[in-house]
């Protein structure tokens, strides 16, 4: 858990500078913002506006999914709208449903939209804006509504209700998270409330404009305050294409993989770690960003065994799988026997699309709660890995439910 909040935490600190929580915090809106690249896609950040309107603490926020707002009346094909923005790495916005802590729930409009690393084009964040919706019901009809959400379902009028929150999942298992408004009282009665759940509530042209202007709000923020580190980020992909990017459900399909393990990229200079999973970083100590662009060749150190290293290079020239044990350090210089497990990974062509290099701390090896070998957990990893790459790459989406 200190870990998993140890992230959460760079995933600020690294990238902005240190009072950009402030300078958020003094904007007026609801909005969230969450990190894909952490197991769950959590929220990292939550507005004073989101917190009011919600009616939740900060730190029953931090670190959770955004499917923490759903009810019992979410529209499952509004959630899954969202699910496909936060895979094809874009912004959305659509009506939806959410609920409060309390229970009551009410409908709003949420624009979500990707935050980029301006040098290498990854996804860095998500950020979710909440706007509420003032009442004013419409009966529903037959058709499709805004973002092909049918609006009628068996004859009757479906409710297009969604999770309102944010980020990649940050609203969903890993998807998109939600952002806070401007806290509002609303004054609904019993009998309003039960009329605004039933009824799909259209956004007016003045809540998307809103909307609009509080994420470009944040943005330009999160630029302010990323110009300050030098780590630049923006609103759009500014890199070119081709840089062995993962895209984010990939990044939230490996994340769901609880073992050691790292995913590198054969068909860029030095075969560099595209991906390193949490347990890995808290094997290594190393934070994320200091990983990422590397190669494996940093946790070598004086009493390496050189020829294990040849041994590992030549099964990656003949592409082949290859299991060894080496000495490796930490960033804190200890070391550790190290039982590695590298394999290919081919996509849905049989092309080599990556390699995937499974560790197990030999002093740990039988700590598996479930009974099972090395050997069989390091073949799990691979195996899961595998369908995740593979699955991508024959266009078959994933999300968390």
């Amino acid at each position: 858990m200190e870990s998993r909040l140890g992230l959460i935490e760079q995933s600020f600190n690294l990238r902005y500078s240190l009072y950009v929580r402030e300078v958020l915090d003094e904007l007026p809106d609801s909005f969230t913002i969450t990190d894909p690249c952490i197991s769950g896609h959590p929220i990292v950040f939550a507005s004073r506006g989101f917190l009011k309107m919600f009616g939740y603490s900060s730190d029953e926020v931090i670190g959770k999914n955004g499917r923490t707002f759903q009810g019992p009346k979410t529209n499952r094909r509004s959630v899954m709208a969202i699910r496909e923005a936060i895979r094809e790495e874009r912004s959305i916005q659509i009506t939806i449903l959410n609920y409060r802590k309390d229970g009551t729930p009410f409908w709003m409009l949420f624009h979500m939209c990707p935050v980029f690393g301006k040098e290498d084009g990854r996804v860095i964040h998500f950020v979710g804006v909440q706007v509420p919706i003032q009442r004013k019901q419409r009966r529903s009809g037959c058709g499709f509504g805004r973002n092909g959400v049918n609006l009628c379902e068996d004859g009757s009028g479906f409710r297009e209700t969604v999770l309102g929150s944010c980020r990649r999942e940050v609203c969903s298992d890993s998807m998109v998270e939600s952002n806070r408004v401007l806290a509002m009282d609303f004054g609904l009665g019993s009998d309003d409330r039960e009329l605004e759940i039933d009824e799909f509530c259209e956004a007016s042209d003045l809540e998307k404009g809103k909307a609009a202007t509080a994420i470009n709000n944040i943005l330009s923020m999160l630029t302010h305050c990323s110009e300050l580190t030098g780590k630049l980020v923006c609103g759009k992909r500014c890199c070119l294409a081709g840089t062995g990017l993962l895209g984010s459900s990939l990044i939230l399909s490996l994340g769901r993989i609880k073992q050691s393990f790292v995913l590198t990229d054969p068909h860029l200079p030095d075969m560099p770690i595209v991906y390193a999973s949490d347990a890995f970083l808290k094997l290594t100590g190393y934070a994320r960003h200091e990983v990422l662009g590397h190669n494996c060749r940093f946790l070598s150190g004086v009493d390496t065994d050189f020829s294990t290293i040849f041994q590992i290079k030549e099964s990656i020239q003949r592409e082949q799988t290859c299991t060894v044990r080496i000495l490796n350090y930490r960033k804190d210089k200890s070391s550790f026997w190290n039982l590695l497990h590298i394999s290919p990974v081919r996509s849905a062509s049989g092309k080599i699309a990556y390699y995937v290099g499974v560790q197990i701390d030999e002093s740990c090896k039988n700590e598996d709660k479930h009974g099972l070998s090395p050997e069989l957990r390091q073949h799990s990893v691979v195996g899961a890995v595998k369908v995740a790459v593979r699955s991508l790459s024959m266009g078959v989406g994933t999300s968390n439910s």
